[in-house]
């Protein structure tokens, strides 16, 4: 972990006067990256710090402060300048540590602009990079990647963002092999939102690379992304989750080593990879709790169980050794990443389940009908992962006015104000 380091007044001249000669003294510019100053006699040099994790850092030198000699920009840096060098080399170092090509010293184009994003987001250690990376390669260079950054205006952004929304799904395709796409449907409001929010998603991944540049001083103004309009009211999607009676159908058709899998995320509302991932270790018996590690965010979480899932658990892991898979195939080996679309597809067609679930509706499934049963939306998203109720509220505040209206009736404060019984409402009165 990176020390803590207290900043020192470096930015003019008359402040660095008065620090101490022979020290170090930090201005921190990014995480993981400082503008370091020490004086010799009476003039100091500039260097970076870079922190490289495991208590070790990279010192790299700049060049001589302007303490004595106007800055040049090149023998003598200003602050200014130092900072500038300093956040080049940043990313100089950050491309070269992801394989990325050395930037040329033409005008700065949007490739360079995602380059140095994508590089800065591999030092963070950003566990989004490779949905990022795909993102910006498939939306973002063919069509912008050779202008420059300076040259582009809102309505240029504008139309790109548009021809996304209207461009049919990219489908997963082996390496090699020409892109695949999905078959447009632009009739269908619910594949019009979906369009949509990805483009907004990438239109998000875009600004936040030419965001950096600005930061780092290779743009000037952020005028033309800033005025473009994502699509509104694209992020809530129409959920799928199934009634009690369909959730137990689907269970009674699964086959046996599937089946144990649907009723682990019936339990649970935990994610497919958060399931794969779990050992028989992961279950506290004395807690009732499954512990999920690998969680989406990089954070692991405490799911706690109803009284059903905690016996479901104690009966899956009783005998086994710790170290086992906590749901496992028929053959024996762990689940993986496609294998449970056409067991799902063939249990819901066995259980007349129409339209078909996907797996990743048992989610929605058990936090649906737990907001449903009243639990506070609080508790559900603490159990799904969710670092608050937001998303949430998102996805299933739409559930039902009546069980609001239930629950209002049930918990709200009663007062006992004794009504006037004199007064009485005039048939046909307007409301003001």
């Amino acid at each position: 972990m990176a020390k803590m380091l207290t900043e020192a007044r470096l930015t003019t001249r008359n402040a660095r006067a008065k620090l101490a000669p022979e020290g170090r003294y930090y201005k921190a510019l990014e995480r993981d990256l400082h503008l370091g100053y020490r004086r010799h006699g009476p003039s100091g040099v500039w260097f970076s710090r870079t922190y490289l994790g495991a208590g070790r850092y990279r010192l790299e030198n700049l060049g001589a402060a302007d303490d004595k000699q106007p800055a040049d920009g090149h023998m003598f840096l200003s602050f200014e300048q130092a900072a500038r060098k300093a956040r080049d080399l940043f990313q100089e170092r950050g491309r070269e540590a992801a394989g990325l090509p050395k930037r040329s010293g033409g005008p700065y184009l949007v490739r360079d602009a995602v380059a140095d994003y994508l590089a800065a987001l591999d030092q963070k250690g950003a566990r989004s990079i490779p949905s990022t990376r795909n993102a910006l390669n498939a939306h973002v260079l063919p069509r912008l990647g050779d202008l420059e950054c300076a040259k582009l205006t809102t309505p240029l952004l504008q139309k790109w963002l548009a021809d996304i929304a209207a461009a049919p799904p990219r489908l997963r395709t082996r390496e090699g092999e020409a892109q695949k796409f999905g078959e447009p449907k632009r009739d269908d409001p619910e594949w019009q939102r979906r369009r949509r929010c990805t483009a907004n998603r990438v239109l998000t991944n875009l600004r936040a690379a030419l965001n950096g540049a600005i930061r780092h001083n290779k743009i000037a103004s952020d005028r033309a992304w800033r005025g473009v309009e994502p699509f509104e009211q694209v992020n809530a999607p129409k959920l799928r989750y199934l009634t009690v009676d369909e959730a137990r159908r689907l269970v009674n058709a699964a086959e046996p080593d599937f089946r144990r899998l649907v009723q682990g995320a019936l339990e649970t509302g935990a994610r497919y990879g958060e399931l794969c991932a779990l050992d028989v270790a992961d279950f506290g018996r004395e807690t009732g709790t499954v512990h999920v590690v690998r969680a989406k965010g990089g954070k692991g979480r405490f799911v706690h169980l109803s009284e059903d899932g905690r016996a479901f658990f104690a009966a899956l892991c009783a005998g086994r050794a710790g170290s086992e898979p906590m749901f496992k195939r028929a053959d024996g080996s762990r689940w993986k990443r496609p294998q449970q679309d056409k067991p799902m597809r063939a249990a819901c067609q066995r259980a007349k389940i129409k339209p078909p679930a996907s797996f990743h509706a048992l989610r929605h499934t058990w936090a649906s009908l737990s907001v449903m049963a009243g639990m506070p939306l609080m508790v559900v998203a603490k159990n799904l992962g969710h670092r608050d109720t937001r998303m949430c509220e998102l996805h299933y505040a739409h559930l039902a006015p009546s069980y609001l209206a239930e629950t209002i009736k049930a918990h709200a404060p009663r007062f006992g104000f004794a009504l006037d019984k004199k007064v009485t409402a005039i048939a046909g009165a307007r409301r003001g």
